[in-house]
């Protein structure tokens, strides 16, 4: 069953598939699908439902590529901030990578000291998923064998692209065989002046939360659902990013805000860039969304057309659940159950305004 998204006419998306390398040591080969409509062309690769390019138009009609990453798959296999790749079983932080379930406790890999990370040493996004054609995108699909990176469950997985005009929807389906957290999302850096330039503190962010999540020194929800008002996360009404942070005396975002959660898709964030007039807009079934700016960027991997990406050259809007929520009874379930199915969907709209 595909969920639907929000507004807009059907249009006609062309897509086509290639090879895009060979992994190492006999790994087997990755495949790259472009989809490609009216308003928008995105690359997907193999490898980690990985989003390697997506152009969009500006004012002037001038296509260009607005997300980070690579040229070669050699980049994509090599140490990288997750560029536009699927994250799990866990998206974000797990406080040092324990929880209990049904009475047993976990222990998984700290790969971001104290904690665990998006998934462990290993996650979905340094895999290869198998991938299905459709009309107007793309379906990948896994099997995360119980035990993988320590999470209990036999999970099945199947992350869908699809693209229509101006729209790209990710759609997130998983079952397992045993009670396990699942937290799915998308990570890709944008940068709506195209990828490669310097910063994107003249990036005007709205975000429609009323709270948000405050963290400890190692980015661990403190378990406090904190209101936004008279903050620097009061990001209802719009925000420039460079002169925000200046006001606030902050070094970024890379926190949770709490959104009201529907079945079907809401209106939760927007960026906007005046100079070029492109503008996305996220629609999600999530609780939350994690607004990270790119603080840990440093200009030290060298990405696509040889540009170097330093600190706040790109944002990420991650739909997901909130942060240890796992480990927090009042944070929403994270916990999938065997006769249930875990299923979110996220909508990205791009625009000029």
């Amino acid at each position: 069953m595909q969920f639907g998204c929000v507004l807009g006419k059907e249009t006609m998306t062309e897509v086509t598939r290639e090879k895009f390398g060979d992994l190492p040591h006999g790994g087997g080969a990755v495949e790259k699908f472009l989809l490609k409509s009216d308003a928008v062309e995105v690359e997907i690769i193999s490898l980690g439902c990985i989003i390697t390019a997506l152009k969009t138009k500006s004012r002037d009609g001038k296509f260009s590529d607005i997300v980070l990453g690579f040229d070669q798959l050699e980049g994509y296999i090599n140490k990288h901030p997750y560029f536009g790749a699927i994250i799990g079983r866990v998206a974000n932080r797990i406080a040092k990578g324990k929880f209990e379930v049904e009475g047993k406790e976990y222990q998984l890999a700290i790969n971001n000291a104290p904690n665990s990370l998006h998934g462990g040493i290993k996650g979905f996004d340094k895999v290869v998923w198998a991938p299905e054609v459709l009309s107007d995108g793309v379906q990948f699909f896994r099997i995360s064998p119980d035990g993988e990176e320590g999470y209990p469950g036999e999970l099945k997985v199947w992350v869908t692209y699809t693209l229509n005009s101006g729209e790209l929807t990710i759609n997130y389906r998983a079952q397992s065989s045993k009670t396990t957290p699942v937290n799915l999302t998308n990570h890709a850096y944008f940068n709506l002046a195209g990828q490669g330039s310097p910063n994107i503190y003249n990036h005007e962010f709205t975000i429609e939360a009323d709270s948000y999540l405050p963290v400890d020194e190692t980015q661990i929800p403190t378990g406090e659902i904190a209101s936004v008002q008279d903050t620097a996360f009061d990001l209802r009404k719009p925000v420039e990013l460079g002169s925000h942070l200046q006001k606030f005396q902050l070094g970024g975002f890379d926190h949770n805000f709490c959104l009201k959660q529907a079945k079907e898709p809401q209106f939760c964030a927007r960026a906007y860039h005046p100079p070029s007039g492109r503008t996305i807009e996220v629609y999600t079934t999530q609780p939350g969304i994690q607004f990270y700016t790119g603080n840990f960027l440093d200009g030290s991997l060298k990405g696509k057309g040889d540009c170097v990406y330093p600190k706040h050259s790109g944002f990420c809007l991650e739909s997901q659940n909130w942060p240890d929520a796992v480990n927090k009874p009042h944070f929403p379930n994270a916990l999938l159950y065997p006769d249930d199915e875990y299923r979110h969907i996220t909508c990205f709209k791009f625009f000029v305004s």
